[in-house]
């Protein structure tokens, strides 16, 4: 299978094969940072990293895999340092920037953004965050966190809590874990931010189990708990989000009462999801599971230039 010059925009685009060889080059990349720190390997490319709106691990990460494989980057890390300020379209900024590089990343507020960009470009397009549509490689970093914390991805049940609606990580992670038979997804949200219908449908369709709650402790029952923070940015209306902010708050006796097997996933920054007397717990995943998107994201790299 060649990954050369192909797009990465969406979880559902990638077959259980497809993300089998992806977490094999992120353990080949993981020792190459473990051992020798950095690699010549993609010493000849060049990666423009654009991010049209705000981040530090996802922008971070990506730039440190680009370092540790020997590329170079070149860095727009606002829409306001861009022409996007100005009113260019994303197609605009896609076809102007293909003529500078090898990679494009992207991340930007419009879902489906990261698709126009690829549509308008030859070189490949990596997907760092559409708004509230896709992050798939926040996915991949997932699986490849599961899979070293369980041993495994094969029939677990998730948990999934907090803004389902809006989340992107988490409609990503759905379609990454489904060809790996989970044997139920809990979707544990308010109402007003369950995870959108034709998700769920998506799910079922695969004979998925999926139970809608907004009950915690039954969600704290998965052997994963994926924890994400209700997103203030994504609201039009700032009462609706005072309203519905601190929904879920895991904190160490919630966990201790929860499946002594389960481990915590969150995609961060967290704002009072996660209260600190969890970091401490050995199940507690969270700065690992960020620590290893930059395994995940070399591979990434590596794959769609043709070099692995």
């Amino acid at each position: 299978m060649s990954f050369t010059g192909r797009d990465i925009l969406s979880a559902a685009d990638l077959s259980r094969d497809d993300i089998l060889e992806i977490l094999r080059q992120s353990e080949k990349m993981e020792e190459i940072v473990k051992n020798d720190k950095v690699s010549d390997m993609l010493s000849d490319t060049l990666v423009a990293v654009l991010f049209l709106e705000p981040s530090t691990r996802t922008r971070l990460s990506f730039e440190t895999a680009i370092n540790r494989l020997g590329a170079k980057a070149i860095v727009v890390a606002s829409a306001d340092s861009s022409s996007a300020a100005k009113g260019e379209s994303l197609a605009d900024t896609a076809m102007t920037v293909d003529g500078y590089v090898d990679v494009i990343v992207v991340r930007q507020p419009l879902k489906g953004g990261a698709e126009i960009m690829a549509d308008a470009a030859k070189a490949p397009v990596i997907n760092g965050g559409d708004g509230a549509g896709q992050h798939p490689t926040q996915a991949l970093l997932d699986l490849y966190t599961i899979k070293k914390e369980k041993g495994t991805l094969e029939n677990l049940k998730v948990a999934m809590i907090g803004d389902l609606k809006y989340g992107r990580t988490v409609h990503s992670l759905s379609y990454a874990l489904a060809p790996f038979s989970p044997t139920e997804y809990i979707f544990c949200a308010p109402d007003e931010l369950q995870m959108p219908d034709y998700i769920v449908e998506d799910m079922r369709k695969r004979s998925i189990p999926c139970t809608m709650t907004s009950d915690i402790n039954e969600a704290l029952q998965a052997d994963v708990v994926y924890m994400t923070r209700i997103q203030r940015e994504r609201f039009e209306n700032p009462s609706d989000y005072e309203r519905l902010k601190g929904s879920f708050v895991l904190d160490r006796k919630l966990v201790e009462s929860g499946s002594k097997d389960m481990i915590i996933l969150h995609p961060l920054p967290r704002v009072d999801e996660i209260s600190t007397d969890v970091d401490q717990l050995p199940n507690a995943a969270y700065f690992r599971q960020a620590h290893n998107g930059v395994y995940v994201r070399m591979a990434l790299l590596a794959m769609v230039t043709g070099k692995v």
